[in-house]
């Protein structure tokens, strides 16, 4: 683990997103397309219950892997090769049957992500606890407003709280609902019409999602209109914790001294200094996302039925906007637990 990732990083999203979680997650997947499979007489079910006890005995080869995602774009082809090796010669067809690489990707990067979304929805009810336990014990006193970075007019520390939750209370509605409609199963086979499973196609897709636990949905290797919105709304929360790092940090500037921190950060040269770290964290973490976002939307450009160019920049923006995510809701938590509000009221310009 990097210095920088203790500031910016998050060991519980980075490991729901690690190489061994996509693994398990791709031999989930393997498991039960097998089962599917042989549910709606695709495969015999002898074969199913051989490739469930091959994956169950699997121990993967990381350094042949490493080699076949280097040759082949994708790791899936040297990872059915090392299961096929332990499968009977009679039941190795029946492993992967009519998938192909993306259906097995796609499919276990849903299955991470729906890790990854319980572990935000918690942390975004943990703050919006954590605002609106300061709203009732805050709420009613005064504080100066600033629009345009100039005092404004008086107004209550309930108003300012207000702008910060709503946001957040939207975002986490959204996610409850991309929970419905984004966390699918992918299963088209080669070309993404599922004419590889011999007329079982959509059965199989069904009983698929069923074992997983995953919505049913038509294939869409080339339509990444679902995983640019999730990520964009992950961009969203940090965007939204953002503002109430930028708003923290001015306000707690000793001309203004509004709120001020406690166990702020320090600095080598002068011992009086409490630097609102958390909060500086907030408004680059948002920034930084926004930009990942753009590239998220960027891997929506595939060239006819599949893209490896789109294909993988999408694995390489998504995982950081997750990551980025997790640590401005971690750091949010840690900012209003240090929030100490001043509490003499004031009124007029200061």
């Amino acid at each position: 683990m990097s210095l920088l990732a203790s500031l910016v990083g998050d060991r519980d999203i980075e490991e729901l997103l690690s190489d061994d979680a996509q693994l398990k997650a791709m031999l989930r997947f393997e498991t039960a397309l097998a089962g599917a499979q042989a549910e709606v007489g695709f495969i015999p079910a002898e074969a199913a219950e051989a490739v469930a006890a091959a994956i169950s005995l699997y121990r993967p080869d990381w350094d042949g892997l490493a080699a076949g995602i280097a040759r082949d774009g994708v790791v899936v082809p040297a990872l059915v090769g090392q299961i096929r090796a332990g499968l009977q010669p009679a039941f190795r067809e029946a492993l992967h049957k009519g998938a192909t690489s993306q259906d097995v990707v796609d499919t276990a990067l849903v299955l991470q992500l729906a890790a990854v979304l319980a572990v935000l929805e918690a942390r975004l009810v943990a703050v919006l606890g954590r605002l609106d336990a300061i709203d009732r014990l805050h709420g009613g006193l005064s504080l100066m407003a600033h629009t345009r970075m100039q005092q404004a007019l008086p107004f209550t520390w309930h108003e300012k709280l207000r702008s910060w939750s709503e946001p957040l209370e939207r975002h986490l509605a959204a996610l409850a609902e991309v929970r419905k409609s984004g966390l699918v199963v992918q299963l088209g086979g080669p070309i993404g019409d599922r004419s590889s499973f011999a007329g079982h196609g959509d059965a199989i897709a069904r009983a698929l999602a069923r074992r997983l636990g995953l919505g049913d949905a038509p294939p869409w290797h080339a339509a990444r209109d679902r995983i640019a919105n999730l990520g964009s709304l992950m961009s969203l929360v940090s965007g939204s914790l953002g503002k109430i790092g930028a708003d923290v940090s001015l306000m707690a500037q000793n001309e203004i001294a509004a709120v001020r921190l406690t166990g702020g950060g320090g600095s080598s040269a002068m011992a009086h200094k409490s630097n609102p770290v958390a909060a500086e964290i907030l408004v680059t973490l948002a920034r930084y996302n926004a930009g990942q976002a753009g590239l998220l939307h960027q891997a929506m450009v595939h060239e006819n039925e599949r893209s490896g160019a789109a294909w993988t920049l999408e694995w390489m923006t998504l995982p950081a906007i997750a990551i980025a995510t997790g640590a401005s809701l971690r750091l949010a938590a840690s900012l209003l637990d240090q929030l100490a509000i001043r509490t003499e009221s004031r009124s007029g310009l200061e």
